[in-house]
C-alpha cells in the first residue's frame, strides 16, 4: 500500500483507533451536542442579525462611510483566527479553547452592546470576532471526539442546518429586535446564552488531555494571518479602493503572496506547524479542499447576489425576494438531511459529491435564462433545487477531511477546511460584485427619473414609472447573467475534482489519540 494511499485510507485501516467516545452516556451525549449548536447558533446568527440593524446603527453614530466595516472586521478577524483555534485544540485539548472562544466572543457581544461610537463598534466587533472565530472550528473537531465517522456525517448534517437557519432568519430577526428593543439588543441577547453554554460545558463536557508538549508556533500563526487577511481585505478592495486591481490593491495582494512564502518556509522547520503542510501531502485532501472553496462560492456567496437579482433584476419587492429565500433554504434542508443520513448508513461520500457540485452547477447555469417575465412557477423549484445541490454536498469537505488527516492533526486540518469554505466565499463575492459593477459601470444611457443610478434602492425603484423600472430590470439581469456564467464554471471545477476524489468509506470506530 502506497504512502498515499494509507493516509487517504480510512482512520481504522491506519490503525488509529479507540473504542469509546468522548462521551458514552447517548443522552449526555446529544445534550451536550444541542448545547454546542446553541453556541454555533449564537455566532453565526449575530453576523447576520447585524446586516438590517446597520441603517439604524449608522443613524445614530454617523460616519456612513465606516458602514461596510462593521461587517468586514468581523469577517476578517474570524477568518485570520480560524486556523490558530484549530491547533491550539490539537495541543491544550478541545473543551477549555471551546470555552475561551465563547468567552471572549460573550465579552464582545456584551461591549459591542455598549459601543459609544461607530469606531468603538468596530473594534467590538474584532474581540468578537477573535472568540466567533474559533467557535466554529473547535466545534467540528468536538464532534470528531463525539461521534464516530459515519454516526458524525449524520450529526454534521444537523450543524449544516443550523448554520442555514442562521443565516435565513437572520435578518428578519434583526430587524424585528431593533424594531422592538433597540439595536443594542442584538448583541445583548448573547451575554446570557454564552453563560449558560459555558456553565453547561464546564460540567458536561469531559476534558481530553493531549499527549504531547504544547508548542505554539506563533510565527506560522501571524503570518498565515497575514495571508488570510489579504485575502478577505482585497476581496472588499473594490470597495476601498475603487478596484480590485487598482495599486493598493495589488499591494495587498504582493503582502498576502510574501506571507504565504514566508510561512510555507517557518512550517517546514517547526516542530508543530499551525497547519502541517504534509496535510497537503494527501490527494483527497487536496481535492476537498479544491471542493470546499467552491461550496465557498456557491452556497455563501451568490447568497447576496441573489437578493441583489432578485430585487433589480426581476423587479421584485424586499419581502417577495426574501420569500424567494424559503424554497432556497428547504432545499439544502431536505439535501443535507437526507445526504447525512445516507452517508451515515452507507459510509460513501464521494458520490454526494459529485451530486452536490454537478446540481449546483447546472442550477446556477440556468440562472442566466431568468428575467422579469420568468414564470415563479419555474423559479421556485428552480431555487429549490439550487439549495437542494448546496445542501446535498454541505458536510462533506469536513468529514473527507477529518477522516483523511492524522488524529494528531485533526483540529488544524478542521479549521483549513472551515478556513477554505469562507476564503473561497469572500474571493466569490469580490468575484461577482466586479463582475455586476463592470455591467453596471458600462451602461452609457439615460433613465427617466434617475439621477444617481449606483445609489438606487429597491424602494426608490418601487417609486419610479413602469417603463424606467422596466428599464433598470433589464439592466441589472443583463449584468448579473454573466455572473452566473462565472459561478458556474466555478461550480464545474468542484465538479472534476468531485470526480477524481477515491471512493472512500467513513470509518465505523473513533479515532485516538
Amino acid at each position: 500500500m502506497t504512502a498515499d494511499t494509507l493516509s487517504d485510507s480510512a482512520p481504522e485501516q491506519r490503525g488509529e483507533l479507540h473504542h469509546a467516545p468522548l462521551i458514552t452516556d447517548r443522552r449526555l451525549r446529544l445534550f451536550v451536542f444541542l448545547t454546542l449548536m446553541t453556541a454555533v447558533f449564537m455566532a453565526m446568527i449575530d453576523n447576520q442579525i447585524v446586516s438590517t440593524a446597520l441603517p439604524t446603527i449608522v443613524g445614530e453614530f454617523g460616519h456612513p462611510e465606516r458602514f461596510s466595516w462593521v461587517g468586514s472586521a468581523y469577517l476578517l478577524t474570524s477568518s485570520a483566527v480560524m486556523p490558530l483555534y484549530g491547533k491550539l485544540g490539537d495541543l491544550f485539548g478541545r473543551k477549555y479553547v471551546m470555552m475561551a472562544t465563547i468567552f471572549i466572543f460573550t465579552i464582545g457581544s456584551a461591549v459591542c452592546g455598549l459601543a459609544v461610537s461607530m469606531n468603538t463598534l468596530i473594534a467590538a466587533r474584532v474581540l468578537q470576532a477573535i472568540g466567533g472565530g474559533g467557535i466554529m472550528v473547535t466545534i467540528f473537531s468536538i464532534n470528531a471526539d463525539l461521534f464516530e465517522p459515519r454516526e458524525r456525517a449524520r450529526y454534521q448534517s444537523y450543524s449544516s442546518l443550523v448554520l442555514m437557519l442562521s443565516g435565513s432568519i437572520g435578518p428578519t430577526l434583526g430587524g424585528l429586535m431593533t424594531d422592538l428593543f433597540g439595536w443594542r439588543s442584538i448583541f445583548l441577547i448573547n451575554i446570557p446564552i454564552g453563560i449558560a453554554v459555558l456553565i453547561a460545558l464546564a460540567f458536561l463536557l469531559p476534558y481530553k488531555r493531549p499527549d504531547r508538549k504544547p508548542k505554539v508556533d506563533y510565527l506560522g500563526a501571524l503570518l498565515l494571518a497575514g495571508a488570510i487577511a489579504s485575502v478577505v481585505l482585497w476581496a472588499d478592495s473594490s470597495e476601498l479602493f475603487g478596484s480590485l486591481i487598482a495599486p493598493q490593491s495589488l499591494m495587498i495582494v504582493a503582502l498576502g503572496i510574501a506571507c504565504v512564502l514566508g510561512w510555507i518556509a517557518v512550517e517546514k522547520r517547526v516542530e508543530e506547524p499551525v497547519v502541517p503542510l504534509h496535510l497537503f501531502k494527501s490527494p483527497t485532501i487536496r481535492l476537498l479542499l479544491i471542493i470546499t472553496m467552491v461550496s465557498g462560492c456557491l452556497g455563501i456567496g451568490l447568497a447576496n447576489y441573489f437578493a441583489l437579482f432578485f430585487q433589480t433584476g426581476l423587479g421584485m419587492t424586499p419581502s417577495m425576494a426574501g420569500l424567494l429565500f424559503i424554497p432556497i433554504t428547504v432545499g439544502i434542508a431536505v439535501g443535507s438531511v437526507n445526504a447525512g443520513k445516507i452517508m451515515s448508513r452507507t459510509g460513501y461520500y464521494k458520490n454526494f459529491s459529485i451530486l452536490s457540485t454537478g446540481v449546483c452547477t447546472v442550477a446556477t447555469f440556468l440562472f442566466i435564462y431568468v428575467d422579469a417575465e420568468t414564470s415563479l412557477y419555474l423559479l421556485i423549484p428552480l431555487c429549490f433545487i439550487h439549495g437542494l445541490g448546496v445542501g446535498v454536498g454541505q458536510q462533506v469537505p469536513v468529514l473527507g477531511v477529518q477522516n483523511a488527516a492524522p488524529y494528531r492533526d485533526l483540529g488544524a486540518a478542521t479549521g483549513a477546511t472551515t478556513l477554505t469554505r469562507i476564503g473561497g466565499a469572500s474571493i466569490g463575492i469580490s468575484i461577482y460584485g466586479a463582475i455586476v459593477s463592470h455591467g453596471i459601470g458600462n451602461f452609457q444611457g439615460t433613465i427617466p427619473g434617475v439621477e444617481t443610478f449606483a445609489k438606487l434602492t429597491p424602494a426608490q425603484i418601487a417609486t419610479l414609472p413602469a417603463d424606467a423600472q422596466n428599464q433598470i430590470s433589464h439592466l441589472y439581469a443583463a449584468a448579473c447573467h454573466p455572473l452566473f456564467l462565472v459561478a458556474a464554471f466555478l461550480g464545474f471545477i468542484g465538479f472534476v475534482a468531485a470526480l477524481c476524489l477515491k471512493n472512500v468509506q467513513l470509518g465505523t470506530q473513533y479515532q485516538r489519540d
